[in-house]
């Protein structure tokens, strides 16, 4: 799961990051709003949690900008503010749960999980480029209908390559994407577990094509 938190708390920022990740979860943080509709079209994510207090454009106008590009992420508002006219007005302007400051950790994450869950029943749970499918509920791969064999390190870059098909990938971004990694994995760790899914997703009609300089992009093959 790969959640965006926009927070201008440092203290907050680093409290809550920390306890998201130690759920496996790869979250980014901004302290302004400004760049978040862009961040929401240019990658996957599957939780905006945002603050209210922004400096700049506030979460509210931030909350507007990404609903009026209809960006379907799920939004959780953050925010010392308990007045219910503020929690009306976010729930009104498309936030999808509401926490007042402060929080218990335990409830965020609790939220966080419900909130991505019920947003993926709304989806499939099956990704198809070319001739390869990923069933991201099994966590199963196939090319033709036939089980591709994956090591849990290669199912989970791969689960995250299928979901950003056609954009390109940084290798810290894919260093992030596996539970199975420890902290601080080398670059040639990585780059032997690419090799290899390379070779095993190409008879499927896909490609994972080195990007000099930027990453990596997943393709299909013309």
């Amino acid at each position: 799961m790969r959640i965006l938190l926009v927070e201008d708390d440092d203290q907050l920022v680093e409290t809550t990051a920390r306890a998201l990740r130690s759920q496996g979860w790869v979250v980014d943080c901004t302290a302004r709003g400004e760049p978040v509709p862009r961040s929401l079209r240019e990658d996957a994510y599957d939780l905006l949690i945002l603050d209210i207090g922004l400096a700049g454009i506030d979460g509210f106008e931030t909350l507007r900008r990404v609903r009026a590009e209809n960006l379907p992420v799920p939004v959780l508002i953050l925010t010392a503010r308990d007045a219910v006219e503020d929690r009306v007005r976010g729930l009104e302007g498309g936030a999808d749960d509401y926490l007042v400051k402060p929080f218990a950790l335990t409830e965020l994450i609790a939220r966080a999980r419900a909130l991505v869950r019920r947003s993926q029943a709304r989806t499939s749970n099956q990704l198809q480029l070319a001739r390869l499918r990923a069933d991201l509920e099994a966590r199963r791969a196939f090319i033709d209908g036939e089980p591709l064999p994956l090591s849990a390190r290669e199912w989970d870059v791969l689960g995250f390559l299928m979901a950003r098909a056609g954009k390109v990938v940084s290798k810290e971004h894919i260093a992030m994407a596996s539970n199975a990694w420890e902290q601080g994995v080398s670059d040639n760790a990585i780059e032997v577990c690419l090799s290899r899914l390379r070779a095993k997703i190409e008879p499927g009609g896909v490609r994972l094509r080195t990007v000099r300089g930027l990453g990596y992009l997943l393709e299909e093959i013309a």
